[in-house]
């Protein structure tokens, strides 16, 4: 298969999954800053990888300036410099304390209405803003204290907990400051979630240096049975998926081998009720996790009783999922 043509099916699994996600129990997740966060995040890693602006500009299909323009709208609003439109849009209705739809549009006529409305929208459906009326003559106002803290508690506190533990044990030692961008958490909500892993010893404090605490974890392990660690688990499910996907392609190989220790393997079994092999594949998933769980228990114990050395420590990711589809097969009348 061709690069083109893998890439644009990794693109369209990963749509699904967004897709999924956005309609999870029933709740219809704002979807319209997603494409710009892509963009956003594709550009930083491309220029991470030392590729120019020109070059990068080319492979999406925009001439250097047009580019450049829609990177500074994304990155800062133009009518307030120095500022995200998201956060300008915010400010200036937190300024105004009620202003109508068309009077945001008129003051933040020099950025893209089509991203003014998109933000619009993710302010009243996060509940940071409250809006009343429709179209153009809609209200918005920043809801009161009491009524984004009352927000706050209905959030799952166990779920907010397991994802500032992943997020400090994959990518610490962190800042508190970077822990909130990571998170996308406010510091009020996120220090009584630091205050708790800390006090049960699940992330260390430590001095950074010019009066800055850093936060670090040495393991994350989300309990098996665990509903409030579910939106962390699966990120980390598909960040290991990821990682090694990107393990295998930055090394230059193109084929597998027994001996590989980065990569995967997937295996199809079709089954049907009754076949001598459907128990042993029915129990895959359990027997891996129970035999993983015990090694990663032994692993543990060992660092707690001999110290690491300083130099040459590295960290191995092992990822096991299964999928169990059925399938209703309709008989052929002849």
């Amino acid at each position: 298969m061709e690069f083109p043509r893998l890439i644009s099916a990794i693109v369209r699994q990963t749509t699904v999954l967004v897709a999924r996600l956005s309609t999870t129990g029933g709740v219809r997740s704002p979807l319209a800053q997603v494409a710009d966060q892509v963009f956003l995040g594709l550009v930083t890693e491309l220029e991470r990888q030392g590729l120019s602006k020109k070059v990068t500009a080319d492979m999406f299909g925009l001439a250097l300036r047009s580019y450049q323009l829609k990177l500074q709208r994304l990155q800062e609003s133009i009518s307030d410099s120095g500022m995200t439109l998201w956060a300008a849009v915010r400010s200036f209705i937190d300024s105004r304390g009620a202003v109508s739809r068309s009077d945001v549009l008129a003051r933040f006529a020099r950025d893209d209405e089509a991203s003014v409305r998109g933000i619009l929208n993710d302010l009243v459906e996060s509940g940071l803003v409250s809006r009343t009326g429709r179209g153009d003559a809609s209200i918005y106002r920043i809801s009161p204290k009491d009524d984004l803290a009352s927000l706050a508690r209905e959030d799952s506190r166990g779920a907010r907990t397991a994802l500032v533990w992943l997020t400090i044990c994959r990518d610490g030692p962190l800042s508190r400051d970077a822990i909130a961008r990571a998170t996308e958490l406010e510091l009020d909500a996120l220090e009584p979630v630091l205050s708790e892993l800390i006090s049960d010893a699940r992330v260390q404090r430590t001095n950074g240096g010019k009066d800055q605490e850093l936060f670090s974890a040495e393991r994350c392990l989300i309990p098996i049975g665990d509903a409030a660690g579910w939106e962390a688990a699966l990120l980390d499910h598909h960040q290991a998926v990821l990682n090694a996907i990107a393990g295998k392609i930055s090394a230059g190989s193109r084929t597998s081998a027994n001996s590989d220790e980065t990569g995967g393997s997937t295996f199809g079994f079709e089954l049907w009720p009754g076949h001598p092999d459907e128990l042993a594949v029915r129990s895959l998933l359990a027997q891996k996790r129970a035999e993983l769980a015990e090694l990663w228990a032994r692993v543990s114990q060992r660092k707690t009783q001999t110290a690491p050395p300083e130099t040459g420590r590295y960290n191995v990711t092992f990822y096991l999922g299964q999928h169990v589809l059925h399938e209703d097969l309709e008989q052929e009348e002849s």
